[in-house]
C-alpha cells in the first residue's frame, strides 16, 4: 500500500472513531490505583499514616479527572470510576465530575473492576504497578506484597492489570489505555496488548523513581487517553480461555496448608494451592476470599 492510500485510510479510521463517538457516545469504565501515580514511591505516600498521603490523594484524583476530561473531550460521555486502592476509600469524590459513579471500599464482586458489565466501550487503568514478579517496578507487587508471591492464570504470571483486563475481557470489553511507571506501563502492554501508555515516572528501585511533576504527568494522561479514545475501534478484549486454572503462591505455610483442606483446592507445595473456576468471575471472587477473609471480621 503506498504512502497516499495508508494516510486516506488512517483519516477514514480516525473520522469513523469520532463519528462513532459523537453519534452514541462512549461509556469508559476507569480503574485506579495508587503505587502507578506521579511522584508515589513508599507508604509515605501510600498510606492514611503517612505524611504525605492526603496531598498524594489530590494527585491520584487529578490523575483520574485527567483521564475522564480527554476521554470526554474525545467523544466519551459516561464514566464509572474504580478506588482500587488500599482501602478503597483514597479518591476525593468531592473533586469527580458530578456524572461520575464511584466504587468504594472492600469487599465487593470483582474487586478493582466491581461493576463493570458490557455496556462499556473501554477500560483505563490509572496508577498501576509491576507485577510481584517482576525484578522493576516501584512497589511491585500483585494484590498483596504482605502475603502473595505469585498468581498465575492458565500458566500465565499474571499483573494485577492483567486479571482486571481479563475480567473486562469476560464482559467484551478492552483495555485501552494505562498509566504508572515505566516497568507497569511496559509489563501491562506485553500481557494484555498494544495498548496506549502513560509514563509518569521511570523506576530505579522497589522505593525510588525519576518522576515527572504532578501537571506534566496529568498532561501525558490527557495525550494518552486521547490516543487511546481516538483509537478505541483498534483494541480487541483480554479474554482467557475457560476452565480457568489458578496457581496461587503465598509467604506463609499456615494459609496453604487451611486452604488445601477445601474440596476444591489442591495443594500444589508448601507454598502453592490450585483452583480451577469456570470464568474470571470465580477465579477473582476466590482470591477476594483468600485476601480478605478473616474469622473476626466485623460486623
Amino acid at each position: 500500500m503506498n504512502s497516499r492510500k495508508l494516510f486516506c485510510t488512517a483519516v477514514m479510521l480516525a473520522f469513523t472513531a469520532s463519528a462513532i463517538a459523537q453519534d452514541g457516545g462512549l461509556k469508559i469504565y476507569i480503574s485506579a490505583d495508587m503505587e502507578g501515580i506521579v511522584g508515589v514511591v513508599s507508604d509515605a505516600q501510600l498510606a492514611p499514616d503517612g505524611f504525605e498521603y492526603e496531598r498524594f490523594r489530590e494527585f491520584m484524583t487529578a490523575e483520574v479527572n485527567a483521564a475522564i476530561d480527554a476521554a470526554r473531550a474525545a467523544g466519551a460521555t459516561e464514566f464509572v470510576v474504580s478506588d482500587s486502592h488500599g482501602n478503597g476509600q483514597n479518591l476525593l469524590i468531592d473533586k469527580l465530575p458530578d456524572d461520575v459513579t464511584v466504587y468504594r471500599s472492600w469487599p465487593r464482586e470483582l474487586s478493582m473492576m466491581a461493576g463493570i458489565d458490557d455496556t462499556f466501550d473501554g477500560v483505563i487503568f490509572i496508577g498501576y504497578h509491576a507485577s510481584t514478579a517482576n525484578t522493576r517496578g516501584v512497589r511491585a507487587h500483585t494484590m498483596s506484597s504482605a502475603n502473595i508471591t505469585s498468581i498465575r492464570l492458565n500458566g500465565i504470571e499474571m499483573t494485577e492489570g492483567s486479571m482486571a483486563a481479563a475480567a473486562a475481557g469476560h464482559f467484551g470489553v478492552p483495555v485501552i489505555m494505562v498509566s504508572g511507571d515505566d516497568a507497569a506501563v511496559a509489563e501491562n502492554q506485553v500481557l494484555i496488548g498494544n495498548i496506549e501508555g502513560a509514563v509518569v515516572k521511570w523506576a530505579k528501585g522497589f522505593h525510588s523513581a525519576e518522576t515527572l511533576t504532578p501537571e506534566a504527568a496529568y498532561e501525558v494522561i490527557r495525550t494518552r487517553t486521547k490516543s487511546a479514545i481516538d483509537r478505541i475501534h483498534e483494541f480487541q478484549p483480554y479474554v482467557l480461555e475457560t476452565p480457568i486454572e489458578l496457581e496461587l503462591t503465598l509467604k506463609n505455610y499456615t494459609p496453604v496448608e487451611l486452604l488445601g483442606y477445601l474440596p476444591n483446592v489442591e495443594r500444589v507445595n508448601s507454598h502453592t494451592i490450585r483452583f480451577v473456576g469456570k470464568d474470571i468471575i470465580e477465579i477473582s471472587n476466590f482470591l477476594s476470599f483468600v485476601d480478605e477473609f478473616r474469622i473476626d471480621l466485623q460486623p
